[in-house]
């Protein structure tokens, strides 16, 4: 009775917490630590329906690798089941059990093993929105009703926090991005304005064509990276998981911006091993990351200045790193640099992106489990490096 009490009073405490998260990341990440935590279970995980396409994917997890924004089928999954019924299951065996045969392929992607789960629906306002799941109880017991509840309670808790986190950033998200709009359009509707006014010849029309051009291609820019980051934080993004040679996508991406390096006088250069771990993932998803770390760094620094793409395996992990010699970043602008739209202070001439390369690198990397980090002194250059899960030998 005494461990009872316990239990529902830290739901009571971990659901407070809950409600005050809007980010959804770090969120489901609450959630699925809290499921495992109540539930006494090895590994539990979250899965949410995506409202365009009704498809299902894994969004977080707990010591299940490499199982992020995995496309999970209706049919043939357990937790395709609970959607489909809108009830809880608890399967006991679940390597012989039929409604587990897409989870043990995920198993195998994860090199983890199922022993029995226990899922349990979100529902929010009468509709399934996921699934969240608890793996493998601690010491090899069975589930128990009191398990079911527990976990049932905190997934109707978690229902309406994710909903309030996605109505949050998509009402935060959709205001920033009309702002960012704003000066494009204007400048569009001016020199469309001017155009019109008799008097220009021809020299000025076509000056004028050209900012409109240019405008218009910025708002299309802007546009397609803002639906991209937005696939991303939603977990509509699929990605692939197949093995990826790192060291290919890191010479591809040096060679597409070579050019633009020699032009302004910056040497460009990669330190990479002659045999390099690879990892399970995206490559040409990878490959994007890598053209904006070394693309920015490229645009910040001064002739004569280097730029270095290195990678090296640190235990379990690859680390990739872009260091450059550049003019380095003020320090209290390093905590807001991965935040949409963002740009440090007094780099107006050469930010000529749409502000959003950094928060969709670092949603791409998260997806692959991965960590993205910034270090930086002003006059002494900056590094951004990314460390990703080493794909392990069969």
């Amino acid at each position: 009775m005494e461990k009872r009490v316990k239990q529902l009073e830290r739901l009571i405490e971990i659901s407070r917490s809950l409600n005050s998260v809007l980010s959804l990341r770090p969120l489901l990440h609450m959630i699925v630590t809290a499921a495992q935590e109540l539930t006494e279970t090895e590994a539990c995980s979250v899965l949410l329906i995506d409202r365009a396409t009704g498809k299902l994917y894994f969004e977080a997890a707990t010591n299940l690798p490499g199982i992020h924004s995995i496309v999970v089928p209706i049919e043939g999954s357990v937790a395709g089941w609970v959607v489909q019924k809108g009830q809880s299951l608890i399967v006991d065996d679940a390597q012989n059990d039929p409604r587990f045969d897409f989870s043990s392929k995920a198993d195998a992607q994860s090199t983890f093993t199922t022993r029995s789960i226990l899922a349990v629906p979100l529902f929010s306002r009468d509709r399934v929105i996921g699934v969240l799941e608890a793996i493998n109880k601690v010491g090899g017991g069975k589930f128990t009703e009191e398990d079911v509840e527990l976990l049932t309670v905190l997934a109707d808790q978690a229902a309406v926090a994710v909903q309030n986190a996605l109505l949050f950033q998509q009402s935060d998200f959709i205001a920033e991005m009309v702002h960012e709009m704003r000066t494009p359009l204007t400048s569009v509707v001016s020199y469309a304005e001017l155009i019109q006014r008799s008097g220009l010849d021809f020299s000025q029309y076509a000056k004028f064509a050209g900012i409109i051009e240019h405008e218009a291609e910025r708002l299309i820019e802007l546009t397609n990276s803002f639906l991209d980051l937005s696939r991303l934080e939603s977990g509509r993004a699929s990605l692939d998981r197949s093995p990826v040679d790192m060291a290919t996508v890191i010479h591809m991406a040096v060679n597409v911006l070579k050019a633009p390096a020699d032009e302004r006088g910056i040497v460009l250069s990669v330190e990479t091993p002659a045999s390099l771990s690879g990892v399970m993932g995206d490559a040409q998803r990878l490959h994007q990351v890598l053209l904006n770390l070394v693309g920015n760094a490229i645009k910040y620094c001064r002739q004569g200045d280097n730029v270095t793409v290195s990678a090296t395996r640190e235990g379990d992990r690859l680390s990739v790193s872009v260091a450059d010699t550049g003019p380095g970043i003020p320090a209290d602008a390093l905590p807001k640099l991965f935040g949409r739209f963002y740009r440090v202070p007094g780099a107006a001439p050469k930010a000529v992106g749409t502000g959003l390369g950094l928060a969709i690198s670092q949603q791409i990397i998260e997806a692959h489990d991965g960590e993205i980090s910034v270090s930086s002194e002003e006059g002494r250059g900056t590094t951004f490096t990314f460390t990703l899960p080493v794909q392990m030998d069969a």
